[in-house]
């Protein structure tokens, strides 16, 4: 019975989770199949396509003001970069817009107060600072090529098709356009989404014991500070989902004794807990990835020093904790997040039932695709058979028996619908 309830205990300390963020993962979501949709390549590599000063500035101020949660920065960044960002200034949109967002630093001063807040934006500049200067010192041109091309081949071969002459955006098609890239995005994060929020709500179910057994409290010495900021990103990588879900856990550690650098320092690494160091693998590849994590941790542990070493200076560390209590009675309550939760909910049936109007799925991928605008198409046993990319399509031509049988393909082509094999 005990672990009966344990287990309803984690389930819900996962579904408050999603629940707090849901909104957010959809916006994002959203902003991401527009901007593959709709900007157009050449216009994205004139704004972002460089590593310099000016690009990075432009990338930061574009995810501020785009906030989302982790897993769609991830997505919008990749698609980012596959339009002709350069990896800096997809990296630096990526942080900015999940660590430097308007809901972030409202739910950071409920819960840690102003202190924190304007610790998490001056030290989140630092870190995109230092973030830049890691990939210019440590990712070749050639490799981030390579990791470009890595990213238009990713999603198992999903390149979703953007209108580089611009949307007309009252039209049908141009909302299509958006609504598949919004699924296919779904599709296929969708099981390290809900593994990640799992996870985070059953390590939420730790005793306070075991978080403050890793971290040094009693001692106001640098072994304390460096053991903190250190630890701090391998706990967050282990216990949380979203930079605004992981706020009340961080909260949490600051009110059993973890240091205000070692704070910071958790809450930055929303961007390297496990399942989204595996979308980077699949967005970016292995070597990519290895080099990515080990930037971002060191401008992380960096960017909390900094931070600490400024605020000590100006006297601005908080020294009030509060109780352990008021963290974690909150619950879903009828407030402006349940309102978002629902307007966002309805946002995405729409976009859905605009895929299940037009759309077909790719025997190959299990992909839905829209029929009237993907390129990709065969022939075979007298129906019309639709695919995401070239890639799904040459399997499925070298072995058509092998997919076809089973599944389920879009109706027969309608008159005037020129199709090719081949």
């Amino acid at each position: 019975m005990i672990v009966l309830d344990k287990f309803g205990d984690g389930l819900w300390n996962a579904f408050q989770m999603a629940w707090e963020v849901w909104w957010a993962l959809i916006l994002g979501f959203v902003l991401s199949g527009i901007v593959q949709a709709w900007v157009p390549r050449a216009r994205m590599e004139r704004a972002l396509g460089g590593a310099g000063a000016r690009q990075v500035g432009l990338a930061t101020a574009l995810g501020a003001a785009s906030s989302s949660c982790s897993y769609a920065a991830v997505a919008i960044a990749k698609s980012l970069f596959q339009k002709g960002a350069s990896f800096a200034a997809a990296m630096a949109f990526q942080f900015a817009s999940t660590n430097l967002v308007f809901e972030l630093g409202i739910v950071m001063w409920i819960f840690l107060g102003w202190k924190f807040t304007l610790a998490e934006f001056v030290g989140g500049l630092v870190l995109i600072a230092l973030m830049w200067l890691g990939i210019r010192l440590f990712v070749a041109r050639r490799l981030e090529e390579q990791a470009r091309h890595h990213a238009v081949a990713a999603e198992a071969g999903h390149v979703h098709h953007s209108a580089e002459s611009g949307p007309k955006l009252f039209s049908l098609q141009a909302w299509s356009d958006v609504a598949h890239n919004f699924r296919g995005d779904w599709e296929m994060l969708w099981k390290e989404i809900v593994g990640g929020f799992l996870i985070a709500g059953f390590i939420a179910l730790l005793p306070m014991s075991f978080f403050n057994g890793l971290f040094i409290t009693d001692s106001s010495s640098a072994p304390r500070l460096i053991e903190n900021v250190v630890l701090g990103p391998v706990v967050a990588a282990l216990s949380f989902v979203c930079s605004v879900g992981n706020v009340p856990l961080a909260a949490v550690l600051w009110a059993g004794g973890i240091s205000f650098s070692g704070v910071i320092a958790f809450i930055y690494a929303d961007l390297i807990v496990i399942p989204i160091v595996l979308i980077y693998r699949k967005y970016y590849g292995g070597r990519v990835t290895a080099l990515l994590v080990a930037i971002m941790f060191a401008t992380m542990v960096g960017a909390a020093l900094i931070v600490d070493g400024i605020f000590s200076a100006l006297d601005l560390v908080p020294t009030h904790r509060p109780s352990i209590d008021s963290v974690t009675s909150r619950g879903v309550q009828w407030n402006y997040t349940t309102w978002l939760n629902i307007v966002f909910f309805a946002v995405a049936a729409s976009l859905v039932a605009l895929t299940l109007r037009r759309g077909a799925k790719d025997p190959v991928c299990g992909m839905t695709v829209d029929r009237h605008k993907t390129p990709y198409r065969s022939h075979y046993a007298g129906k019309t058979v639709y695919f995401c990319s070239a890639g799904c399509k040459e399997r499925f031509d070298a072995e058509p028996e092998r997919y076809f049988e089973g599944r389920e393909t879009a109706p027969p082509a309608h008159a005037g619908h020129e199709m090719h094999h081949g």
